[in-house]
């Protein structure tokens, strides 16, 4: 990825890929993080999030990535 590319070049760089390519830069960003397909909260069923919860939990992700922590 280049980063003087804008949000908008990036969605269509990545709408360009085709299915196999989206899945395996999905999976190397996935591995970078050190994260595995399927991992995430375990002995919770994920259907029973609240929808306020989850939102709450990908702005405190975010907030935390982008403030190095």
């Amino acid at each position: 990825m280049n980063n003087s590319e804008s949000r908008e070049e990036r969605k269509k760089r990545f709408k360009s890929l085709s299915s196999a390519e989206r899945k395996m830069l999905i999976r190397k960003k996935l591995d970078l993080q050190g994260l595995t397909e399927g991992s995430g909260v375990r002995k919770k069923d994920q259907s029973s999030y609240d929808k306020e919860e989850i939102i709450d939990l990908i702005l405190l992700t975010r907030f935390f990535q982008k403030n190095n922590f």
